[in-house]
C-alpha cells in the first residue's frame, strides 16, 4: 500500500493527531475511547470531536476498498501500511465492545539528537561515546526494552553513525526504519518480508547483496533468531531489537524464542561469541521531570573467555533513583575494537574496573541497602546491633542457638522491708515450671532452670526502658513450681524485638 492510496482516505478528525510530531500512536477502542502515546507525556486519553465508532468503521471500509479486500465478519482483521503509517482494525464481531483501531506513526526521520539526549539524562557522555565507538568498530548490538520504549528509534540513531561508504540492508516485517528515505544518498536496500518471502528467503538474497550491515527491525520469532545467527556467523554486522527485561538477559531471550531442543550451551556460546553489546532502554513517567522519560538503564558486554565459557559484563547501569554507574569494558572488547583500528582508552582511562556489584544478587543487595539508607528504613544489620547491645546485669537467653539478652531485675521491697535482688541464672536443661496463682506479677523466661531467691512480700518491679521482654518475680517461687513457657500462665513474647533472623 503506497502513499498515493493513503491520500485517497478521509482521515477527518484524525488529521490533527497525525500531524502532531509529539504523538507516536493513536488507539481507538471501547466504544469511543481515544488514547494517544506522546513522546513527552506517555499514554493519555484525549477527546476528539467527530471521532466516533461510525467514522472509524467508515475509515476501515475505505482502507479495505482501496486495498481490494474486505472487512466483515468473515475477514474481521485488516492491516494497512504506508511509508509512515501503519493501521490495524478489528471488526466488532471480534471486538465485542466496539470496533478497535490502532495507528502507529513511523516517520522517516531520526528523532534522537545527542545534545538533547544528554540534556534529558537519556545516558551519560561516556557511555554514549563508547556505544558510538562500538558502532564504528563494527560491533554487533542488540537493543531491548518494552513496547514503546524507543528501541527502533535508538537503532536508527546508532545506524546514523555507520560509515557512509558501508552498505546497509534493512529486513523488516513492518516498515519502521526508513533509512533509505532518511539517507537517500547512501547505499541502502530496504527489504520487507511477507507471506511469499520469509526471513530465511530474504536473508539468503541479502547475503548475495554483499552488505556490511544488516538491520533487523525486531527479533520476535525463531526464524528471526536463526537469521541473526546466520548473519553474525557469516561475518556480517547487525543492529536489531528484541523484547527483554534487561540487557544481560538478551541471549537467554533469544534461546527461548527458538522453541527447539537445540543445545543451550552451544547456542549461548554462539551468541556470546558474536554479539558484543546489549542495550536495555526503559520508559516511564517521571514525577521529578513531570513528563514521560526514556533512558538507557543497562549496557552489557558479551564474550567467551579463555576457558570457552560465555561471560557477560555490565559496563553501565542506571539504578532507579540513583546516579548511573560505569566501569571499563573488558580486555576482550578493547582488543576487538583495536583490531578494527578503534581506540577507546581516552574514554575509559578514568573509569573503574569494577562496579559496586558483580551479579544480580549483589545488585539487589546494593539497591536494598541504598533504598534503606535513603528512606531511613532499618536494615538487618541495624536490628542485629540493637539485639546484641549489652548493658550491665543482663542475663542471656538462648533461642534457636541465637543469643537474646534480657535485663536484670531490681526488686524494691515494700513497707521498709529489705529484700535481695533476684538475678535469674539460665541453665541449658529444660524443666517443668509454674507460677503462684495468687501472684500479681509474671515471670517470662524460655525453657530454663532459674536459680531464684524467695521473697516474703510482693515486690515492686522496676525494669529498664529497653523494649525487650519484662521479667517479674512472684511471692513464693520455688524450683519445683515454675510454669513452662508453653503454659498459659507464663509465656515469652519477643514481638518487640522484631525479626531475629
Amino acid at each position: 500500500m503506497n502513499e498515493n492510496i493513503f491520500d485517497k482516505l478521509d482521515f477527518g478528525p484524525l488529521r490533527p493527531l497525525l500531524e502532531n510530531d509529539e504523538i507516536t500512536d493513536i488507539s481507538f477502542d471501547n466504544n469511543g475511547q481515544i488514547w494517544v502515546r506522546s513522546l513527552t507525556q506517555g499514554s493519555l486519553r484525549v477527546e476528539v470531536e467527530g471521532l466516533t465508532p461510525e467514522f472509524v468503521e467508515k475509515l476501515a471500509f475505505q482502507c479495505s476498498n482501496v486495498m481490494g479486500t474486505t472487512f466483515n465478519n468473515a475477514k474481521p482483521f485488516l492491516d494497512a501500511e504506508s511509508a509512515e503509517l501503519r493501521l490495524n482494525f478489528v471488526h466488532p464481531s471480534i471486538a465485542t465492545n466496539g470496533i478497535a483501531m490502532v495507528i502507529r506513526k513511523t516517520p522517516a526521520k531520526i528523532r534522537l539528537e545527542k545534545e538533547k539526549l544528554l540534556k534529558d539524562d537519556y545516558f551519560t557522555q561516556d557511555i554514549h561515546d563508547i556505544l558510538i565507538k562500538c558502532v564504528e568498530g563494527h560491533c554487533n548490538i542488540i537493543v531491548c526494552g518494552e513496547t514503546g520504549s524507543g528501541k527502533t528509534e535508538f537503532v536508527k540513531y546508532l545506524a546514523s553513525h555507520t560509515r557512509t561508504d558501508e552498505k546497509i540492508i534493512t529486513i523488516e516485517d513492518t516498515l519502521e526504519l526508513h533509512l533509505d528515505r532518511i539517507f537517500p544518498q547512501r547505499d541502502i536496500v530496504a527489504m520487507k518480508t511477507n507471506n511469499v518471502a520469509s526471513y530465511t528467503d530474504v536473508l539468503v538474497t541479502c547475503m548475495r547483496q554483499n552488505p556490511k550491515w544488516i538491520l533487523l527491525s525486531e527479533v520476535r520469532s525463531a526464524e528471526a533468531v536463526s537469521a541473526v545467527r546466520n548473519s553474525i556467523s557469516s561475518g556480517h554486522n547487525i543492529l536489531s531489537t528484541i523484547h527483554a527485561d534487561k540487557a544481560s538477559a538478551i541471549p537467554y531471550r533469544m534461546y527461548s524464542l527458538m522453541e527447539t531442543d537445540l543445545d543451550v550451551n552451544q547456542f549461548l556460546n554462539t551468541i556470546y561469541r558474536y554479539i558484543q553489546i546489549g542495550v536495555h532502554i526503559k520508559a516511564y513517567y517521571s514525577k521529578e521531570k513531570g513528563k514521560f522519560h526514556r533512558e538507557v538503564d543497562e549496557v552489557c558486554e558479551f564474550y567467551v573467555d579463555e576457558n570457552n565459557k560465555p561471560q557477560s559484563r555490565i559496563i553501565y547501569q542506571k539504578l532507579f533513583g540513583q546516579e548511573p554507574v560505569l566501569r571499563k569494558p573488558s580486555p576482550h572488547l578493547i582488543e576487538y575494537l583495536e583490531n578494527q583500528n578503534i581506540d577507546i582508552n581516552s574514554i575509559t582511562d578514568h573509569l573503574s574496573d569494577d562496579l559496586p556489584f558483580h551479579d544480580d544478587l549483589e545488585r539487589e543487595k546494593f539497591m536494598e541497602t541504598h533504598t534503606d539508607t535513603d528512606t531511613g528504613t532499618s536494615t538487618d544489620t541495624d536490628i542485629d546491633n540493637v539485639v546484641n547491645t549489652k548493658s550491665d546485669n543482663i542475663a542471656e537467653v538462648s533461642i534457636e542457638t541465637q543469643p537474646v539478652e534480657v535485663p536484670s531485675v531490681t526488686v524494691t521491697p515494700s513497707d521498709n522491708e529489705s529484700a535481695p535482688s533476684v538475678i535469674p541464672t539460665v541453665v541449658s536443661s529444660p524443666v517443668n515450671t509454674s507460677t503462684n496463682s495468687n501472684s500479681n506479677v509474671h515471670l517470662e523466661l524460655p525453657k530454663a532452670t532459674p536459680t531464684v531467691v524467695s521473697i516474703p512480700t510482693v515486690p515492686k518491679v522496676n525494669t529498664t526502658p529497653t523494649p525487650i521482654p519484662t521479667i517479674s518475680v512472684g511471692n513464693n517461687i520455688s524450683a519445683g513450681n515454675v510454669s513452662s513457657p508453653g503454659d498459659s500462665q507464663s509465656s515469652v513474647d519477643f514481638s518487640s524485638l522484631g525479626s531475629l533472623e
